[in-house]
């Protein structure tokens, strides 16, 4: 369907005069605020679309061609250089002018900011009085603004893709609460997904090799999992946990559950195992974290068909598949955070070998499923070998599991701190300024 808007706030947001746009646009949540300088075009003002990323949770990607993606809060828009359409899902929108790349960075009109961006995002607001795109926590009442009647183009179901897939949400109703929990620009404690590995009919890895008490990879994981929340809970760090008990996740469903919760950070605890054509399987120990790329070693690739074989075990799946968009889109949002995955995993070893007695087996890159669906940082931690008897013993050992908990739980807060520091913009500071790189 095609959504024709008028040419109404065209007018309102360009110079009457003709000679360029009134602002700049003001972009602002609960906690800062920042100004975002526009372009003059013959159509209208222009935008660099990565200027909102301080505020607004934004990826801007190059699908191929002249396709390139905004992916906002989970919403994807995807436009066109010189086409004057944003489609988002099976809805097409008419733009004011044309998007167009300068120095290698996305411009876009700014009415497909400040209008089809708060139709389809729902806890954005256009205000044209103040000149300001405002965000809110998605937890605020449509009461609680005194804008209210500004926001009911927000009442309407929007198209999210959401871990590689479409989907239709339901229309908020006014004066409802969201059930969702609030974006994490508006949230005031940062929040990690704890992913304990395999569960169910799936044990994972069992050992160890020449004997030595019998430990099941899933047990493990779940006991560890919780042991890091509670850890991270001591330092002010919510945790939502994938599972709980004994049950079987799938490998999709758990990257989807940190979107859902609009996660800062996706953590997956593994046991390892040894390959049992090696010289001397039993004697192999240590800890290693991945993070999600190409893996580049064998090795690497021998541990990620291990921990992809736990789909024999699903029945069901609820990931999309043979949609290439949702493909490219997933590989997109992926990328925007593998940097950000790397540093965490590098932190994650330098703690962990302050008290691990096993080697330290470095940080490595591989395609684990686990962490192909969730879109932020995300890291997969092999704590120990449990195929090892030395090692089986370390990470079963309650004490040992504490400190090793704590190690990572440290790491997690250290890195937190250092991208805090990174990001921080302090009230009304200047984005933007002139067709420049992004």
């Amino acid at each position: 369907m095609i959504r024709v808007f008028v040419a109404a706030l065209q007018l309102a947001i360009t110079d009457p005069a003709g000679v360029g746009p009134v602002g700049p646009l003001v972009v602002k949540d609960v906690n800062r605020s920042i100004t975002v300088e526009l372009v003059p075009s013959p159509d209208g003002p222009l935008l660099r679309a990565s200027a909102l990323r301080p505020v607004l949770p934004i990826t801007v990607s190059h699908l191929m061609g002249e396709r390139w993606v905004l992916v906002v809060n989970g919403t994807a828009l995807v436009v066109e250089t010189g086409s004057r359409f944003a489609s988002v899902g099976a809805d097409r929108y008419q733009l004011a002018a044309a998007p167009v790349v300068t120095k290698g960075a996305l411009y876009v009109p700014l009415q497909l900011v400040v209008e089809i961006v708060p139709r389809v995002i729902n806890n954005l607001v256009w205000d044209p009085a103040r000149f300001e795109l405002r965000a809110f926590s998605s937890s605020t009442t449509f009461a609680d603004r005194d804008d209210a009647k500004k926001a009911v183009a927000l009442v309407r179901p929007s198209t999210v893709v959401l871990a590689g897939e479409a989907r239709r949400t339901a229309p908020s109703a006014p004066g409802a609460k969201s059930t969702r929990s609030s974006i994490r620009a508006t949230r005031s404690r940062k929040l990690v997904v704890v992913d304990a590995g395999h569960g169910g009919p799936d044990g994972g890895m069992h050992g160890p090799i020449g004997g030595g008490p019998p430990i099941a990879e899933k047990n493990v994981t779940l006991t560890v999992a919780k042991r890091v929340g509670a850890a991270l809970g001591r330092q002010g760090i919510d945790v939502k946990y994938t599972r709980t008990t004994d049950t079987l996740i799938a490998l999709s469903d758990r990257g989807r559950i940190a979107n859902e919760a609009r996660a800062d950070l996706f953590i997956s605890i593994h046991v390892n195992a040894a390959n049992p054509g090696w010289k001397d399987p039993g004697g192999s120990r240590g800890f290693e974290t991945y993070f999600l790329a190409e893996a580049k070693t064998e090795d690497a690739r021998r541990v990620e068909r291990m921990e992809n074989e736990v789909v024999k075990f699903e029945t069901q799946s609820s990931a999309h598949v043979g949609d290439p968009l949702s493909f490219i889109l997933n590989d997109m949002a992926q990328n925007e955070h593998l940097r950000e995955s790397n540093e965490l995993a590098e932190l994650i070893q330098r703690r962990l070998a302050r008290v691990h007695p096993g080697t330290n087996r470095g940080v490595k890159q591989a395609g684990f499923r686990v962490l192909v669906t969730a879109f932020m940082p995300a890291v997969l931690v092999e704590i120990g070998f449990g195929s090892n008897a030395a090692d089986a013993a370390y990470i079963t050992d309650p004490a040992r599991v504490e400190e090793l908990s704590a190690a990572i739980s440290d790491a997690v807060v250290e890195y937190l701190q250092r991208y805090e520091r990174r990001v921080s913009v302090g009230p009304s500071s200047v984005v933007g300024g002139g067709l420049g790189p992004p």
